[in-house]
C-alpha cells in the first residue's frame, strides 16, 4: 500500500485553513464544505444547515451500512499559540495546526483514503460537535439512514474504544435572604452558603463513588465549574449560581444521579436545577444492554482488524449512535491529551497508521 501521508498532509493543510472555531459557531454550507465536495466527486452529497452553526455533510458513495462520523468545529486558539493556529507546521514527528488532533487529521485521512479507492463508504462530517449542540447527529438519526454501524473518528491513538463515560452539565440557582452580614441568620440564610454546603456534600458523595468499576473505568468523574453571586462581603447573598458536570460510568443512571445531586440542596434554597447538556454513556443502555452492545462492538473491531483499546474518560457522539441502535465505535489517529491545547499536534506516525486503516476497510467493502 502506498504511503499515504502527503496527501493526508496536503488534506490537512486544506483543512486547517477554514476557520471552524466553535464559538463563535459562524460557519456556513461554504467554505469547509466547498472543499470536501471538490475532494469527493463520486459521492453523493447532501449539505444541510441546521441554524446556529451547525451544518452537515453526509456524502455516500455506493450503499454502504457503515458511516464514518467526523466533527469539522474546533474549539476557540487561545493567545498561548506560538504561531498562526489556522496554518499547518509539519515537523519530524508531528503536525501541528488549531484541530489537526480534534479531529480534523483524522477527516484528512478519510479524504485521502477516499480518493484512493472505489468501495462503498459514508462520511458524516458535522460542525457542533464542541458546541455541546448535537443538532447534526440528532438530525441524522431522525432521517431514514439504513446505516447499521458508526465508527466516530475522535482521537484514540489509533485503537478502537467500545466504551467511555456519559456527560451531564447542570445550571443550580439558589435563593436567600438578602441582610446585612452581621446578623446570625446570615449563616443560614445566604445563597452563596448553600451552594457552598452543596458543594461539599456532593464532593463526599462523589468520593463514596470510587470503588465503582466497568470496563476499566473507575469511579465518577465531577467539577464545579463555576459559582458567582452575591454583592459583598457585609451583605447576605439573596442569590446565587452554580455550574457542575458530572460523567457517569455505562453502568450509572443520569436519571438517578440527578435525583441525588438534587437532593443535597438545603430545603427551601433551591430556585432551580437545569440540565444543560447531556450526553449518554458507550454504549449506551442499562447494565445487560450496554454490556451487549459493547460485545458487538467488540466484534466489529475484531472483524475490522482494529486493535481494541482501553475505555476512555472522555465523551464522544459515538453515544449517540449506540443509543440509536447502531454498532458504534471509536477509532482516530491522535492522543486526547493533545486536544485543546496551544499548539496542538498530531503525530505523523498515526496519522499514517490510521490513514491506512482507512484505506483498507474503504478496499474490503
Amino acid at each position: 500500500m502506498a504511503d499515504l501521508l502527503p496527501e493526508v498532509l496536503k488534506h490537512l493543510e486544506a483543512l486547517v485553513s477554514f476557520d471552524t472555531r466553535n464559538p463563535p459557531r459562524d460557519i456556513g454550507t461554504g467554505g469547509i464544505f466547498d472543499y470536501l465536495r471538490t475532494q469527493l466527486p463520486d459521492f453523493r452529497i447532501t449539505v444541510t444547515d441546521h441554524g446556529a452553526g451547525a451544518v452537515s455533510m453526509l456524502a455516500v458513495r455506493g450503499a454502504p451500512k457503515r458511516v464514518f462520523n467526523v466533527h469539522l468545529d474546533t474549539v476557540p486558539s487561545s493567545p498561548a499559540w506560538s504561531a498562526d493556529p489556522h496554518t499547518l507546521r509539519v515537523t519530524a514527528d508531528r503536525a501541528i495546526a488549531l484541530g489537526a488532533c480534534d479531529i480534523k487529521g483524522a477527516a484528512a485521512g478519510l479524504v485521502a483514503a477516499a480518493r484512493r479507492t472505489t468501495g462503498d463508504v459514508a462520511f458524516l462530517f458535522s460542525t457542533d460537535e464542541e458546541a455541546n449542540d448535537a443538532r447534526c447527529i440528532a438530525a441524522f438519526l431522525a432521517s431514514d439512514h439504513g446505516f447499521e454501524e458508526a465508527i466516530v473518528a475522535e482521537p484514540t491513538m489509533g485503537q478502537a474504544v467500545l466504551a467511555h463515560r456519559g456527560i451531564s452539565s447542570v445550571l443550580m440557582k439558589f435563593r436567600g435572604e438578602a441582610g446585612h452580614a452581621s446578623g446570625a441568620q446570615a449563616r443560614d440564610t445566604s445563597a452563596l452558603h448553600a451552594a457552598i454546603r452543596w458543594g461539599s456534600q456532593a464532593m463526599d458523595f462523589v468520593q463514596a463513588q470510587d470503588h465503582l468499576r466497568f470496563g476499566g473505568l473507575t469511579g465518577l468523574r465531577f467539577n464545579i465549574g463555576r459559582v458567582e453571586g452575591g454583592i459583598k462581603a457585609n451583605m447576605i447573598a439573596p442569590r446565587a449560581e452554580l455550574r457542575f458536570g458530572f460523567r457517569p460510568l455505562p453502568s450509572q443512571s443520569l436519571e438517578t444521579l440527578h435525583e441525588l445531586f438534587r437532593s443535597f440542596a438545603p430545603a427551601g434554597m433551591l430556585a432551580s436545577y437545569e440540565e444543560t447538556f447531556s450526553g449518554p454513556s458507550l454504549p449506551s443502555g442499562d447494565v445487560a444492554r450496554a454490556e451487549e452492545r459493547r460485545l458487538a462492538a467488540r466484534d466489529l473491531a475484531d472483524e475490522l482488524g482494529m486493535p481494541i483499546g482501553n475505555a476512555v474518560d472522555f465523551w464522544t457522539e459515538a453515544s449517540l449512535f449506540s443509543q440509536a441502535g447502531m454498532t458504534a465505535l471509536v477509532f482516530g489517529p491522535g492522543d486526547i491529551a493533545q486536544a485543546h491545547t496551544a499548539d496542538e499536534w498530531v503525530s505523523l506516525d498515526q496519522l499514517a497508521t490510521v490513514s491506512a486503516t482507512y484505506q483498507r476497510l474503504m478496499e474490503a467493502s
